[in-house]
């Protein structure tokens, strides 16, 4: 556990999704299969306190999203958000958006690796959140669109217009964003969207075992990998390599590289401590 958590106690027990931690590895399940796992309210500002809860217990090395049933997460209850959304003024609509773009942010400034196994549909908010994570496995189902603009909103929301981009190219993410229109899973893996695609039964499988590969591995060589790959997105490239040259500097004083040297020099695999 983290001795840097301040005095309240984590949250153990979530409404609004199913959590499991278990050897490192944490696992988030949209839990409303009856309508494709579509976000509410709750779910948003849930997501954002666990985002930031995680990193601190001291028992999670990786994180895990993925939904009950046929769908990942089809993006914002129609009834639950979209009609309420209507009858809010300017201001509760600000906080709305505001939460909504937290939960994303916390997603890429978590130092801990997440992993979206993305089955069915991850549509609006739910392709945003796949998006967000820092590797997608996609079911053969799977199919990502951003919907955005097919409602009358813009289609840069929750940080899609910066994040897209990056991973497909500005062409591409045009596309996507302003047609809203569907990628199935081979063609997500073909543009760079997807990480791999899998058979439907497999999916499961596939994210624990990449889930168990990332837990079991140097933790503290993954997360600064992944807090240099997001803070060095707007970058020049000198300063990108300085503070890769600093940050590698500190990781050679770790415990894991030196256990590394240790393993090697004794002849057998290294047992990874993430310190």
């Amino acid at each position: 556990m983290s001795p840097f958590r301040g005095s309240p106690g984590f949250t153990e027990r979530w409404k609004n999704f199913d959590l499991s931690l278990e050897d490192g590895v944490a696992t988030v399940s949209f839990s409303r299969p009856e309508k494709l796992n579509a976000l509410t309210f709750d779910v948003y500002a849930d997501l954002r306190d666990l985002l930031g809860e995680l990193p601190h217990r001291g028992d999670a090395r990786v994180l895990v999203l993925t939904g009950h049933g046929r769908g990942f997460c089809s993006g914002g209850d129609v009834d639950e958000i979209i009609g309420e959304l209507q009858r809010m003024g300017a201001g509760e609509l600000l906080d709305f958006t505001r939460m909504s773009g937290a939960v994303v942010k916390a997603m890429r400034e978590s130092p801990l690796p997440i992993v979206a196994a993305v089955n069915g549909v991850a549509a609006g908010a739910g392709a945003v959140l796949a998006l967000a994570a820092d590797l997608r496995l996609v079911a053969r189902s799977a199919k990502f669109a951003f919907l955005f603009t097919r409602v009358g909103l813009a289609g840069a929301d929750m940080g899609a217009a910066y994040l897209l981009p990056r991973l497909v190219g500005l062409g591409r993410a045009t596309e996507l964003l302003v047609l809203g229109e569907e990628v199935d899973a081979e063609d997500a893996v073909t543009i760079g969207l997807a990480t791999r695609v899998v058979d439907e039964e497999e999916l499961p499988t596939a994210a624990a075992e990449l889930a168990r590969r990332l837990a079991d591995g140097p933790a503290l060589a993954h997360s600064t990998t992944k807090v240099l790959l997001t803070r060095e997105l707007d970058m020049a490239l000198g300063d990108a390599v300085e503070m890769e040259a600093l940050a590698q500097a500190l990781m050679m004083k770790s415990d894991d590289f030196g256990e590394f040297y240790a393993a090697w020099t004794e002849g057998r695999s290294p047992v990874w401590r993430g310190r």
